[in-house]
């Protein structure tokens, strides 16, 4: 990536010491770091709770896998089982870093709340060279697409400067400690004809 994506790799750097994640890959939304999440374990049968977004099971049926319902009663985070991944688009906060791949969500409704964005807490560097090609089309960042071996299939969800240099600044003013989001208006999924 040119030097207009050094704003992106500084975000990263900074949540990763917010968060206390070994690495940080930011996307364009919290939909597509399940989604590449999902693609990078090869998700078979996954188990999520009734009560979500509709966009987590639609990340695992896209990514290949299959949604199975659970009950659940769970707060600001919960695991896409058996899988090591954890949809933390509810929580934010300091610290929050507890191993796998956990996916936050920068929306505007969320806890930092930039325009969009979302990204994957992770500690396995060989993974971190995958989800950063598959984010940016399958590219190598900083090889000019001239000299780049186009090798791997990719997807285009890396996230834009523009939306990085907000998340920067809201990250810099925002508490050390934040509560959960809470989980009330969501739906029942496993009710929906879609997922059937």
């Amino acid at each position: 990536m040119s030097d207009a994506y050094q704003v992106v790799r500084d975000f990263e750097a900074e949540l990763c010491e917010y968060t206390g994640a070994p690495y940080v890959v930011t996307t364009n939304s919290c939909t597509m770091a399940l989604f590449l999440a999902c693609e990078r374990h090869q998700v078979e049968r996954v188990e999520i709770p009734r009560h979500t977004y509709v966009s987590v099971p639609m990340s695992i049926i896209h990514a290949g896998g299959s949604v199975a319902f659970r009950d659940e009663d769970w707060r600001g985070v919960y695991q896409l089982k058996p899988y090591p991944i954890w949809d933390a688009a509810r929580r934010f906060t300091s610290g929050m870093y507890t191993g796998g791949m956990m996916c936050v969500s920068f929306h505007a409704a969320k806890i930092l709340g930039i325009e969009q964005g979302g990204a994957i807490l992770h500690d396995d560097p060989y993974a971190d060279v995958w989800l950063r090609r598959a984010r940016f089309d399958g590219r190598t960042e900083a090889v000019h697409p001239a000299d780049d071996t186009f090798d791997m299939m990719g997807w285009h969800c890396y996230m834009s400067p523009s939306v990085a240099a907000q998340g920067l600044l809201k990250l810099y003013s925002l508490p050390a400690h934040n509560a959960d989001l809470p989980k009330d208006d969501y739906p029942d999924l496993s009710q929906a004809p879609a997922f059937r």
